[in-house]
Parts: C-alpha cells; sequence; structure tokens
C-alpha cells in the first residue's frame, strides 16, 4: 500500500497522496519512501531542492527532518505565489523566505 507519493525529477521532489489513509501510516510511507530514495542513491543531496504537491503538515515534517540536511536549502512550493519559499537553509546563496521560481 503506497499512501504517499514522491518522485524526483531533477532539482525538484514531486509529492502527491496516494491511496487514502490517515497521517500516522502516511508518515510512515513517507519516511520509508524517503530511506529508500536515499539506498538507491535517489536522493542524494546538493544545494537546492524543490518540495512541489499536496502535503500535510505531518509530512512536511518528516520531509524536513529527512532531507534537511542533506540540500543545502529547501523550498517549498506555493500555489498562491506561484514560486517556491525557502522554508530550510544552510545555503548563504539562499535566503529563509526568499522566493524562488
Amino acid at each position: 500500500m503506497t499512501t504517499y507519493l514522491m518522485e524526483l525529477e531533477d532539482e525538484i521532489l514531486r509529492v502527491n497522496f496516494g491511496e487514502p489513509a490517515q497521517n500516522d501510516q502516511i508518515v510512515k510511507d513517507a519516511a520509508t519512501r524517503l530511506d529508500e530514495m536515499a539506498k538507491s542513491g535517489e536522493l542524494i543531496g546538493g544545494q537546492l531542492l524543490k518540495i512541489n504537491g499536496p502535503i500535510s503538515i505531518p509530512v512536511a515534517f518528516v520531509l524536513a527532518h529527512k532531507v534537511g540536511h542533506l540540500y543545502g536549502a529547501i523550498g517549498l512550493f506555493d500555489p498562491k505565489l506561484g514560486k517556491y519559499v525557502i522554508c530550510i537553509t544552510h545555503n548563504p546563496e539562499y535566503k529563509l523566505g526568499e522566493l524562488i521560481d
């Protein structure tokens, strides 16, 4: 059963809900998928990761915990702004709250 879907396309992690479930199961499935991606070498880190797609707050915390140290900065897509908002940064090239395409 896959309740949360993730695919990495260049520097964008595309996320989406899969089979219907509650957040207790979804966070476990999201963590498992991230671990699989790291183990396979698909998710190796870099300067910037953009996350795009629907996400619950509990899943957002799992993602932040799992990828926050792999990437210099994390941007989350805001559909109202039509841009990514830098929400985690260890990279001086990206400022917290900065909007990027």
